[in-house]
């Protein structure tokens, strides 16, 4: 049993927060550009749903890479597979909607531009992750994505996207 003091979590990275108002689409993984996790940012890239990554402009960004339900883990270390997200084959892409996302830099706030890392990656700050302040020319602001409010403890928090 778990008893939460102050707050309970904000969500799972990757879990689609408010389904009425969710534009969801199948996309193709590309088996060679993974992703590192659900809930990251993608681009399509010859026909495949693929990570941001360096170099790329905001008007890339396609789509958030959502958690499928049920998922089974996907090694010892991830046994609800929470983190590790299939590699190839069919996905789950929010166009539009609420999503829980984790935050790696930056303090999330109602309104808040979301930003996601392009290049420099560093401990903790991924490309392709998402971030709440800009970081020069490492970071691209995502058109249209906001914080709906503060991150939890874990760092997680929900976002609107095409809203």
């Amino acid at each position: 049993m778990t008893a939460y003091t102050y707050r309970m979590p904000s969500g799972i990275p990757g879990d689609v927060t408010r389904q009425s108002v969710a534009t969801i689409e199948t996309q193709i993984l590309d088996s060679g550009n993974a992703f590192g996790g659900y809930g990251l940012f993608g681009k399509i890239a010859s026909g495949k749903f693929v990570p941001v990554g360096s170099g790329d402009a905001a008007s890339s960004v396609y789509g958030v890479l959502v958690r499928p339900y049920p998922t089974q883990g996907a090694n010892a270390s991830d046994p609800l597979g929470t983190s590790v997200p299939k590699t190839s084959g069919a996905a789950d892409v929010l166009r539009r909607g609420y999503i829980s996302v984790k935050n790696n830099a930056g303090t999330p706030a109602v309104g808040g531009q979301v930003y996601v890392r392009v290049a420099n990656a560093a401990t903790g700050k991924p490309i392709g992750g998402i971030e709440a302040a800009s970081d020069s020319t490492n970071t691209i602001a995502v058109p249209g994505c906001t914080f709906v409010g503060a991150a939890d403890a874990s760092g997680n928090v929900e976002i609107g996207f095409n809203i």
